[in-house]
């Protein structure tokens, strides 16, 4: 289910309404506030979030003027679903605020350029964004193998008992997507206990390797026709390949590759405050089209 949105002119209005002035109300004298109300009330489940995550199409083209200039990687084609697995990072409101100053003091670093950066802690109505860490690349799986794809990757994971885990961030970085058409700002993140993150990512590129996509971060190939994924099982126990250095959540995108200057001032921002930053993960969201399955971590 997606939200509904709204044409420019009733977002016009809309905004010409909050900047109007309103007529001024007494405070009711209450001895409680309505910030303290709500904080007591209880947290959304986080499958919650999963039922409003996939975004409203507002065009059957790929328009990049309706996405600030950014192209879709993966062209829209019947039959195809658009598929992601990763971590998931919703921060709380006192860690949105230490991103939000971050984010600000790269504006203020980059100066002139800081319109060009644009923010991924909140949409473009203010509301506030999910974070995450990749496990795969944006691929594509055929509508026969969606459910083939999700036994298989489903099964491994169980298989595998990777434990809930957490991560600190610990320094700002560029990268940019495979064809170079958006570089991103992202928090590099800590090397977990038991290598949970790399293990994470073989089961995914394992797994897809199967349905013949291409692995993230790994440089080699699928190898051998397993676009079904019949003829093998994904062994949960391989020794994976080590790509701490590559794993981050990104902050922000940009259409243009920073310089090196620019670069340089990035890295001279004080990340003192990322020490109190402590990232938990208890599950692996696999999204295929505009379907979100949310599979729990061991708990053994």
């Amino acid at each position: 289910m997606a939200l509904v949105q709204y044409s420019d002119t009733e977002s016009d209005t809309e905004e010409s309404e909050e900047k109007s002035p309103r007529p001024s109300r007494k405070p009711r004298h209450n001895n409680t506030s309505v910030d303290d109300r709500v904080s007591s009330l209880p947290p959304l489940p986080t499958a919650f979030r999963d039922l409003y995550a996939s975004s409203t199409r507002v065009s059957v083209r790929d328009d990049p003027s309706l996405h600030g200039g950014r192209k879709r990687v993966i062209p829209h084609v019947e039959g195809n679903w658009p598929t992601h697995i990763y971590l998931e990072w919703y921060p709380s409101k006192a860690e949105l605020a230490v991103l939000d100053g971050i984010l600000t003091e790269v504006e203020v670093k980059l100066g002139g350029r800081a319109g060009e950066i644009h923010s991924l802690l909140r949409s473009d109505l203010g509301v506030q964004l999910p974070l995450h860490i990749s496990l795969s690349r944006p691929v594509v799986l055929r509508t026969e193998q969606r459910q083939p794809f999700m036994d298989m990757f489903q099964t491994a994971l169980q298989e595998s008992t990777v434990p809930a885990f957490s991560v600190n961030p610990y320094r700002l970085d560029w990268v940019s997507n495979y064809e170079r058409t958006r570089w991103f700002l992202v928090l590099r993140v800590t090397k977990p206990a038991h290598d949970n993150l790399n293990r994470l990512l073989g089961l995914s590129n394992r797994s897809l390797a199967h349905f013949g996509q291409p692995p993230l971060y790994a440089g080699r190939s699928p190898g051998p026709d397993h676009r079904h994924g019949q003829d093998e099982s994904v062994k949960p126990d391989t020794q994976p390949e080590d790509f701490s250095h590559c794993f981050h959540v990104s902050l922000a995108w940009s259409l243009t590759e920073p310089t090196p200057q620019q670069k340089k001032k990035i890295e001279a921002i004080d990340l003192r405050r990322l020490r109190s930053l402590v990232i938990p993960f208890d599950c692996v969201k696999a999204k295929i089209g505009n379907n979100i399955s949310s599979l729990p971590l061991s708990t053994v």
